[in-house]
């Protein structure tokens, strides 16, 4: 990663969860370029739920740290 985007994926971890969720969309839609608008729609959908579930407290934020390491580990 560089600089440069190591900069911007430091202010946006610092966002509320809903605008991080937002710029997800957002920036899953500029790179998908995917004739397969069901692909999009999924990932929209699974972003809402899990938006949602967060927002209801069913389930909690990892820090970027542990989510990081984690799938370090994958």
């Amino acid at each position: 990663m560089n600089a440069r985007v190591g900069q911007l994926l430091a202010e946006a971890l610092g966002l509320p969860a809903d605008e991080r969720s937002a710029l997800v969309v957002a920036l899953l839609d500029s790179i998908e370029g995917s004739a397969d608008a069901s692909v999009s729609e999924a990932w929209r959908a699974q972003i809402r739920q899990r938006r949602q579930a967060l927002a209801a407290g069913a389930v909690k934020a990892a820090p970027w740290l542990e989510a990081k390491a984690r799938l370090e580990a994958l």
